[in-house]
């Protein structure tokens, strides 16, 4: 574990702050904020870092705020509550994820698809997030963790677990479920299959040798690069890497009747293909968000599984390191900062 950062002044909190589109976040010191109605105040003990946090940093994603603090894989402990919370209390340790609040009026969010809401806030793009000593959340929208002993290890559960846990469930009940892209989400996603009796089939960037072993470890039947086609084809696959050339290449090696799941919030373009990889009834798919039921189905099925993420850890004051070596691919598993 590495040293954390130093000891603010009371009624004070530290924030790595996104000014620019393309720049790298700066440190501010900042007063704690209080929270108002239903709202809570809650120390971060960890943030996970995520790609869909490279999203903002580099204006891929429309609708964003600035400036604006990053972060939505956060885990901590409530220093204080506004009026009209429930279900929580003092010092209870809570998730809070990119989902930061639903309007609960429109359509989508009466038809309990609240992922879809016509007027969402997304923790660490619309309101400040979690790469911070401090973050106010929505009491509504954070979930109690205490059966969690270890901050950092749960921040990663909170977005690449609930992403792929949601993912999974798009992907039906077949056997042969392939992941393109051995991240963070993949990593975790791996350990939900083994524990289903599903065989995890995963493909990495060529040659990518570490993540090609972590799959193994992780109870891979097939590992192969993202060039290379599986022995069968996949009941499902999944792609977690934002490259949009994978769809087609997914779909060659999909059976007929199976189904690509997009996991991410941004991709690069999907090239052109040709009709008949698609043709058989096959599926493609995007995920979008979560709702409060997918992280309260998976956090409780969490423990019972025993997922253990593949974890580097920074100091909050080194954010931009944790973001620049996400960007590169220079740690397996995901990264989690430690204010």
């Amino acid at each position: 574990m590495p040293v954390s950062d130093p000891k603010l002044p009371p009624g004070r909190m530290g924030a790595m702050v996104l000014q620019q589109i393309g720049q790298p976040l700066v440190w501010q010191e900042r007063a704690l904020p209080r929270p108002g109605v239903g709202q809570i105040l809650v120390r971060v003990e960890a943030c996970a870092v995520c790609r869909t946090d490279l999203h903002v940093v580099d204006g891929e994603l429309p609708g964003g705020r600035l400036p604006i603090v990053p972060g939505h894989e956060i885990v901590g402990r409530i220093e204080a509550m506004g009026p009209g919370v429930s279900g929580h209390r003092l010092g209870g340790r809570v998730g809070i994820p990119w989902l930061g609040r639903t309007c609960g009026t429109c359509p989508y969010c009466h038809e309990g698809r609240e992922n879809l809401c016509d007027s969402p806030e997304f923790t660490g793009f619309t309101r400040d997030g979690g790469f911070a000593t401090h973050v106010l959340a929505d009491a509504a929208y954070a979930f109690a963790m205490d059966g969690f002993a270890d901050p950092v290890a749960a921040a990663p559960l909170i977005c690449a677990g609930l992403i792929g846990w949601r993912a999974l469930k798009l992907a039906g009940a077949g056997q042969r479920i392939g992941l393109y892209g051995f991240g963070a989400a993949a990593h975790l996603a791996a350990q939900v299959l083994r524990w289903q009796g599903r065989k995890t089939h995963a493909f990495t960037r060529p040659g990518d040798a570490a993540a090609q072993a972590l799959a193994r470890q992780l109870g891979a039947v097939w590992v192969g690069g993202s060039d290379e086609a599986p022995p069968a084809p996949l009941d499902a696959a999944i792609i977690f890497a934002p490259v949009g050339a994978l769809v087609p290449a997914a779909l060659r090696v999909l059976r007929k009747g199976g189904c690509v799941i997009c996991g991410g919030i941004h991709m690069s373009d999907i090239p052109a293909f040709p009709y008949d990889i698609l043709w058989h009834e096959r599926q493609v798919v995007s995920v979008a968000n979560l709702t409060r039921a997918d992280a309260v189905e998976f956090l409780s099925l969490a423990p019972r599984i025993g997922i253990t993420a593949e974890i580097t850890t920074y100091p909050l004051r080194r954010a931009n390191e944790a973001l620049e070596d996400l960007r590169r691919g220079r740690f397996q598993g995901a990264a989690v900062l430690v204010p």
